[in-house]
């Protein structure tokens, strides 16, 4: 049975803050949890909100006490927001949980302005724990959160993200790796790698990367 940590609702993500725009005044927060990422948007926006887990949710209600939280899968709940509205739809780790991903871009290209910017993060699966879980322990060991997660559905990895990007018309505005690693054994091995590699495969050493997109 799938089990989140205690505070897998409840994560502030402040890494994802240098991604935000500079503007915005309608705000979609997809897996908005319990609420804790709207603590770092700005007070005057609207916001709105889309969370599976009807606890989190509620809590979510009472902590914000304004915006709208809508309780389901994204896919279930689309047809209540509202198109052409929200000039900013944040998802941080969200995209790898949905059954189609393509649908995905798709939608939320619908509920923006033009204009508006997807900001959020997505796991990176050749992060370097996970290539030597794969390449040298012969593994895919699932568990209730990070890369293996049970409940992903997609994997990218830098190129594979910046393709889907263009593929449904977003232009690339901020891209980067965070959360790099802080194993000593894995950055002397990435360190000496890097150098052999000329940087070729320095995207290894972030377990996911954040991004800020743009419709046009």
């Amino acid at each position: 049975m799938n089990k989140h940590p205690d505070d897998y609702y409840r994560t502030d993500r402040p890494e994802i803050v240098p991604f935000l725009p500079d503007q915005y005044t309608r705000v979609l927060e997809i897996g908005c949890g319990e609420g804790p990422f709207s603590n770092h948007l700005r007070k005057d926006c609207e916001r709105w909100g889309c969370e599976l887990s009807e606890e989190a949710a509620r809590r979510a209600t009472e902590k914000r006490g304004e915006g709208q939280i809508l309780v389901g899968r994204y896919s279930q709940v689309a047809y209540e927001i509202p198109a052409d509205y929200f000039d900013l739809v944040m998802c941080n780790d969200v995209i790898e949980h949905m059954e189609d991903h393509d649908w995905f871009f798709d939608s939320i290209r619908e509920k923006m302005r033009r204009g508006g910017c997807p900001v959020g993060s997505i796991p990176n699966i050749r992060h370097i724990r996970a290539l030597y879980k794969l390449l040298v322990l012969k593994d895919w060991p699932y568990q209730d959160f990070l890369t293996f997660d049970r409940t992903h559905l997609r994997w990218f990895t830098r190129k594979s993200l910046l393709r889907t990007f263009r593929e449904h018309h977003f232009a690339v505005e901020k891209f980067g790796g965070i959360n790099g690693t802080k194993n000593v054994f894995f950055m002397i091995l990435l360190r000496v790698f890097n150098f052999v590699t000329l940087g070729f495969h320095s995207d290894i050493q972030y377990l996911q990367f954040a991004f800020r997109i743009r419709k046009v």
